[in-house]
């Protein structure tokens, strides 16, 4: 992706360099910031290493967050 190809505050990217998705929070000083889609420390990528996030992708991430919060209220239930 190309700086000019940034994409929106609120939508989801892909970083390639190594895989993690995360939600566009902002583009702050030549890097676009990620945020993990269960919340958590952003990140920076430069543009360049910035991948589109397939939808299937974003489901999944998001099941297997829903999972994992209902495993844990299970165990201290």
């Amino acid at each position: 992706m190309s700086e000019g190809d940034v994409p929106a505050v609120g939508s989801y990217a892909l970083d390639v360099r190594d895989g993690r998705l995360g939600e566009v929070m902002e583009r702050e000083g030549g890097h676009v910031q990620l945020r993990p889609l269960g919340g958590g420390r952003e990140w920076d990528v430069p543009p360049e290493h910035l991948g589109e996030a397939a939808p299937a992708d974003v489901l999944r991430e998001r099941v297997r967050l829903l999972n994992r919060d209902a495993r844990r209220r299970v165990e201290l239930g």
